[in-house]
């Protein structure tokens, strides 16, 4: 939630009048809320290089636990120090936290790679993913009902926060880095998860736990298919954190929403990605099961509709004026609802190409595309200079549509689901064995020729 309610929480802290008139209003330009909606990110890209390291090397449950925790401590600071530090404050604030949070993608994906039985991996993969929904719905929905009751903004960061405490505690009591390291697992579980998984890698621990296998970075940094997912992952960024960001202030400047109604608005489209995650979910896995697509076709056409619908939606939105806000809704949440199939196309792409490493390619895709949020509400701040000027929002959106579609054609050229060679754990000393295999063949060659040459003169 601490991720997601940004863009509420900017619109009530700038409209004060229209939510509660007993906490302050500040009187932040366009410009200023932009830097607080992509501060964020500046943070959470930092940590995203070596996030997928700190989950190898301290285990899961801690990162996650630290991540969590850290971040909802800091958000809590907020209500506390806005006053004093205005929105500079709230940028170093929402800075750290990203910081924090750029640590649970990975964790969440390493944790995926670990515990999927491979057969399962679409749904449960999923099912986990809908946990980002339900926050989004949350951190939307709850955001403006509490910034228009008693409680005003500040009740937003005691609300949100507190709720990721909570969160921790369970974490810390059920959470465990490997099916053999889980006090709450059973013997059948432990083996099958253990047998289904063995299925694909070459090697496992007898006791269940993750090899420290070096990185084959130059493998990866040099794999198509990485490059593929990387563009992928990178226009979903962009496209989603556009949606997710400005259309709060969109729904205020064009059609000029009460805080609650634009909550309820606001949040509406995100109650259908939620739903409509369930339903790619079942479809997903019919289709697999009665082989009427191939994991590879699969990803690729789901990807497709995540990313091209919403894009035509975009370009319709911008057109969209303000007498017409039950069509502006409705075309949110066709937007909205189709994309949540990205997590079944390419999102879940990297456990695909690597278990073994799936943590690193989730902490390098992530890197990419976390530039990008850092980059949109700024680009997002400059082309709008009047928020209830439709014209602004429609280069805002355009660029956001083209975006979605060329990431994604990218993606259907050169995507894949195949499993990596380099995800073999013996690949490196294997490379290396050949390299000099074929330079000691070379040297051999090398002498050869000179002997006949002195043979033949």
């Amino acid at each position: 939630m601490t991720k997601f309610n940004a863009g509420i929480c900017v619109v009530a802290m700038t409209n004060a009048a229209t939510t509660n008139p007993n906490f302050p209003e500040y009187n932040w330009s366009q410009m200023e809320k932009s830097y607080i909606l992509s501060s964020f990110f500046w943070g959470f890209v930092i940590t995203q290089f070596p996030a997928g390291n700190i989950c190898r090397y301290f285990g899961v449950k801690k990162t996650l636990f630290v991540s969590t925790l850290g971040s909802s401590v800091v958000g809590l600071l907020v209500p506390f120090t806005v006053d004093w530090g205005g929105w500079q404050i709230f940028c170093a604030i929402r800075f750290v936290q990203g910081m924090f949070q750029g640590l649970e993608l990975p964790g969440i994906h390493a944790h995926l790679a670990v515990w999927c039985p491979v057969e399962e991996r679409n749904r449960l993969g999923a099912m986990a993913s809908t946990g980002i929904e339900t926050g989004i719905v949350l951190a939307i929905f709850l955001s403006g009902m509490i910034a228009a009751s008693s409680m005003g903004w500040p009740g937003i960061f005691y609300v949100s926060c507190g709720m990721g405490v909570v969160w921790c505690i369970f974490w810390l009591i059920y959470a465990a880095n490997t099916p053999n390291e889980s006090k709450r697992i059973t013997e059948i579980e432990l083996n099958f998860i253990q047998s289904s998984i063995n299925k694909m890698k070459k090697e496992q621990d007898s006791k269940g736990r993750t090899e420290k296998i070096p990185v084959p970075w130059r493998a990866i940094l040099t794999s198509m298919p990485v490059w593929a997912l990387l563009m992928a992952r990178s226009a979903e960024m962009w496209g989603f954190t556009t949606i997710q960001t400005q259309v709060p202030s969109y729904m205020k400047g064009v059609f000029d929403m009460d805080m609650r109604k634009n909550a309820i608005f606001s949040a509406l489209p995100y109650i259908t990605l939620w739903c409509m995650a369930y339903v790619y979910l079942i479809l997903a896995d019919t289709l697999l099961n009665r082989k009427v697509l191939t994991l590879n076709g699969l990803r690729k056409t789901y990807n497709t509709i995540a990313f091209w619908i919403p894009a035509a939606g975009l370009i319709a939105l911008g057109f969209v004026d303000s007498h017409q806000q039950t069509l502006a809704v409705v075309l949110m949440v066709v937007i909205v609802g189709f994309n949540s199939g990205n997590m079944i196309g390419s999102g879940l792409n990297t456990i695909d190409l690597s278990p073994n490493h799936a943590g690193v390619l989730m902490s390098l895709t992530n890197a990419s595309a976390s530039i990008w949020p850092i980059v949109t509400p700024l680009l997002a701040g400059a082309i709008v200079k009047e928020e209830s000027d439709r014209t602004h929002w429609q280069i805002v959106f355009a660029i956001s549509a083209a975006v979605f579609f060329f990431g994604n054609l990218f993606y259907i050229i050169f995507g894949t689901t195949n499993l990596q060679e380099w995800d073999d754990p013996h690949y490196l000393v294997a490379k290396n064995h050949c390299n000099e295999q074929h330079k000691n063949g070379a040297a051999v060659k090398e002498v050869t020729e000179k002997y006949k040459q002195i043979f033949v003169a």
